[in-house]
């Protein structure tokens, strides 16, 4: 796993800096986001993250600029009634590559957003299910708003699943819809 795990942050790295000869990138802001989440199976939880830089990229070819970040975050899952529930506890580190598609009054931009990253999930039991392995890939697929006069605030709904991507014969996976609010600073 820790060879996998290697191969995507060279592979990421690599892919980052290959356009940093077109325009070099420059951090805008730190974030932080805390977003709830709805999941199969009747799991809910709130998702707490951290991004340390916000990038911008220009003239990268066929999208002009995107948006780049890490997020570091930890999961907290819930399952089952309140006096028979189970938790569950999950660390993630993601790339997020986002586009800015609309303005929306012409002043507030609409994202799309995508990335695939690696997470620690603490109990392979959970929910019902056993998803075979400590070790999760965190993909999402989502859009975004910036809002307020300095657009330091957004909100975005996102569609994540962790699986642990066919490393263990058991992975059934696990799906979330969920609401994000940020705050750059």
């Amino acid at each position: 796993m820790k060879f996998i795990f290697t191969n995507l942050l060279l592979l990421s790295t690599l892919f980052f800096a290959s356009f940093s000869s077109v325009s070099a990138p420059y951090s805008r802001s730190s974030a932080v986001a805390v977003d709830l989440l709805v999941g199969s199976d009747d799991i809910t939880g709130l998702r707490l993250a951290y991004r340390p830089f916000v990038y911008e990229i220009n003239n990268v070819p066929y999208l002009d600029q995107l948006n780049i970040y890490w997020e570091a975050s930890v999961n907290f899952w819930e399952f089952g009634d309140l006096n028979h529930h189970e938790t569950n506890y999950v660390l993630a580190l993601s790339p997020v590559i986002g586009k800015t598609f609309y303005y929306l009054y012409q002043k507030y931009p609409v994202r799309w957003e995508f990335g695939i990253g690696v997470s620690l999930v603490q109990d392979t039991k959970f929910a019902g299910k056993n998803i075979g392995s400590h070790y999760q890939f965190e993909d999402r697929l989502g859009i975004a708003i910036d809002f307020d006069k300095e657009r330091k605030q957004s909100v975005a709904i996102r569609y994540m699943h962790y699986s642990n991507g066919g490393l263990n014969s058991r992975n059934p996976g696990v799906d979330f819809l969920n609401l994000s609010y940020a705050y750059s600073f």
